[in-house]
Formats: structure tokens, C-alpha cells, sequence
């Protein structure tokens, strides 16, 4: 065999050698043929191994949540205070009112009832006073109207404070004529005095009951009403020790006692209206006489050891006769200073008359004005039970 031509192409590897053994394969490097299925090696025994699951995808941990801020849902029960807040008022869930004024009203009637706009700021106002006026009572009340001038409507404001409050209050409310000088407040009122204070002092003794009381008093709406005696002669010996026996009879059958206290402040009867009373009422009016004689009212009551029943006074002032020239800003600025509060009631055609009060005749700001002197008297019910005294 000669040697290799140049010309020619590339010399392939030499095979193995004929005889030839070859180095054996290890098992690790051995690869299987691809050209069958892969069978699963059969250990002994003859049974198969299924194939191991493949390995879980990891899944992230979750993160424990914020903590929830406290609130009615989350936080355990509440502790009720007692029963008395268990009220319509508090746990009835309340539809929207219907509207009794203006354009609210007028549409709520032309869409039949389909359309309730709600009620106005002015309607919203009054509900919130009926809410005052109807504050509980921890007992009996008894509040004096007074002033040391008449003609600036003492019994007017007497009869419609007192109307106020049976209108709004549940209880029994009462109003009672304390003039010696036989006083107007049950014509003002019921029209009728057949039955006076002394004839219930006459008959005290036989009173056992409410039906008892009511055969010496008269009803205008669902105010009681006692009135004064007519006749002067009988009139003058109603002193204070009388007085203070027909309160006694009426605190053991009514809740709230209007006094209307006549005119002046010397007499016997006055001493024990302000002796019993837990409230107080001053009338004057936007003129320079009414609004003097009742500053002048106030003076009398510092002066005589009625300095902290002044201080929770609410003073009445009536527009029912005044002038452009009166600087009335000045006026209600001094009894505020004095007293805890200030009602100006407006000019009312329908008290002008001096006739029988009604309700429902007066103009809304007249009626408005009222109810905001009853919800006035009624802050001061929860105060508790005090006597006026020096200082009280």
C-alpha cells in the first residue's frame, strides 16, 4: 500500500480495528433511544412506580390585614343609661315630613303626594322647639308671669304660654289667675268664670281627686284654667297663705302651673307667687314705659333677694305698640345682659281685639314667637327642683 495522493480528499478516521474490544460505556452516560416510548423501569416485584407529582407552585404567604379602626359596627355593646332614652323621637327612623308652608307644600299637593321636597329651615326650627318644650319633668313647675305695670300684656303672655305647653306637652298643665283685682286670664281664654279660686278654697277640703279639681276650672284646648275672683270685695282677701293652699291642691294633680300674678309686686298674693316658683317671666314692651316698668320689675326682685331667679328670667317684650323712634337693639341689649333670655313678640291682629285667645287665629310669627318662650321655660325643668330665696 503506498502513500497517500495529495490530490485526493480528506482521509475519513480509521474505524475500529476488526477484533478490536471496546472500552466499555458507563450506566450515567448511556442515552436512551428516542425512537420508542419510554417505558418506567420495572423494579422488582413486577409493580410500576407512578411518576412522582410535579413539584407545587410556591404561593406567596398572605400578609396579615391592617387593624379596623374602631367604630359602631366593631366595637362591642353599649351600655344603655336607662329607659328614658327609649323614646318615638329617638328610635324611630322618620320618613321625610310632610311640608305645611309655601312652595314645599305646594308641590308635595299638586304631585299627589309623589313628590316631597322635605320641610323647610323655618319648619325644621319649630320641630326642634316642640322637642324642648316637651323635655321631661323631674316633678312639679310652677312658673310666675309678672310685671309691676299693667297694660303690657301679662295675661296675654300668661294664656298663650300656658296654651303652648298643653299643646305640646303630654302632662297636665294648668293656668291659674292670681289677681286680686279680678283678673281677665279665664275670659281671655274659656269666656266663662262661674267657678273662681275661691270657690275652690271654699269646697278644699272635699277635693280627692282630678274630677274634683275640674268642677272649679274651665278648658280652653287642653289647658286647665282657674279663674280669679270677680267680685272685689271677695277678691282682696286672697292673701298669700290662700295662694299658697291652692298651689298645694293643684302640684298633687297637675304638672306645670301658669300663674298670671296680677299687677304690682306688694301684695300678698305676689309674695307667695315668687315664694313657689321655680321659673319667672317678666312682660314689658318695646316703649320706653313698658320697657322701663319692667327693668324696674327686675330691680325690685335684686333688691328683695331675687338676684338668681332675675339671672334665669326670660323677659318678654311686645311690638304690640311701638315706635320707628325707639332704639329697640338698645332695649332687648340690656335685658339680655340681665336675664338668661329675650322673646319680642310681634304686633297680632287677632290679640289686639283683647278678645278670646285662639291658637289657631294667630299669624305664624306670633305662634313662633311663643313657642320659643315655652321651649325657654322648658331648658330650665331639668334643673331640678329649687325655691327663688336670696340668691337661689
Amino acid at each position: 500500500m503506498g502513500p497517500p495522493d495529495p490530490q485526493a480528499g480528506p482521509v475519513p478516521p480509521p474505524g475500529p480495528q476488526r477484533g478490536a474490544v471496546r472500552p466499555p460505556v458507563p450506566a450515567a452516560a448511556r442515552v436512551p433511544s428516542t425512537s420508542g416510548p419510554v417505558r418506567p423501569r420495572v423494579p422488582q416485584g413486577g409493580r410500576v412506580s407512578p411518576p412522582a407529582p410535579p413539584p407545587a407552585p410556591r404561593v406567596p404567604q398572605p400578609t396579615s390585614p391592617p387593624p379596623v379602626p374602631s367604630s359602631p359596627e366593631h366595637a362591642g355593646p353599649r351600655v344603655a343609661a336607662d329607659a328614658s332614652e327609649l323614646t318615638e323621637y329617638t328610635i324611630v327612623r322618620r320618613r321625610s315630613d310632610r311640608p305645611g308652608y309655601g312652595w314645599r307644600r305646594a308641590v308635595h299637593v299638586v304631585s299627589g303626594g309623589l313628590v316631597n321636597p322635605g320641610i323647610g329651615p323655618a319648619e325644621q326650627r319649630r320641630q326642634e322647639l316642640a322637642l324642648r318644650v316637651r323635655r321631661p319633668l323631674p316633678g312639679p313647675r310652677q312658673i310666675a308671669v309678672a310685671s309691676m305695670k299693667g297694660g303690657v300684656g301679662k295675661t296675654t303672655v300668661t294664656a298663650l304660654l300656658g296654651l303652648t305647653l298643653a299643646e305640646h306637652r303630654g302632662d297636665r298643665i294648668a293656668a291659674l289667675d292670681a289677681n286680686p283685682d279680678a283678673g281677665t286670664l279665664a275670659e281671655r281664654l274659656t269666656g266663662k268664670t262661674d267657678a273662681t279660686v275661691r270657690d275652690l278654697l271654699d269646697g278644699v277640703g272635699d277635693i280627692r281627686s282630678l274630677s274634683d279639681v275640674a268642677r272649679f276650672t274651665t278648658l280652653a284646648g287642653r289647658l286647665q284654667v282657674l279663674a280669679s275672683e270677680q267680685d272685689p270685695a271677695r277678691s282682696e282677701a286672697f292673701d298669700r297663705a290662700e295662694y299658697e293652699q291652692v298651689c298645694a291642691v293643684l302640684a298633687r294633680f297637675y304638672n306645670v302651673v301658669v300663674t298670671d300674678s296680677g299687677t304690682g309686686m306688694v301684695h300678698s298674693a305676689m309674695d307667695g307667687t315668687l315664694a313657689l316658683a321655680n321659673s319667672l317671666v317678666v312682660v314689658g314692651s318695646l316703649t320706653v314705659d313698658g320697657a322701663s316698668r319692667a327693668a324696674k320689675t327686675l330691680d325690685w326682685l335684686v333688691a328683695h333677694g331675687y338676684g338668681g331667679m332675675v339671672a334665669r328670667a326670660v323677659v318678654v317684650l311686645s311690638r304690640d305698640r311701638t315706635s320707628k323712634e325707639i332704639d329697640t337693639d338698645l332695649l332687648i341689649g340690656h335685658f339680655h345682659a340681665r336675664c338668661r333670655a329675650v322673646v319680642v313678640v310681634p304686633h297680632d291682629p287677632h290679640l289686639a281685639t283683647g278678645g278670646r285667645i285662639e291658637l289657631s287665629a294667630l299669624r305664624t310669627a306670633t305662634s313662633d314667637a311663643f313657642l320659643e318662650l315655652a321651649a325657654l321655660v322648658a331648658d330650665d325643668f331639668d334643673a331640678g327642683p329649687r325655691r327663688p330665696g336670696h340668691g337661689a
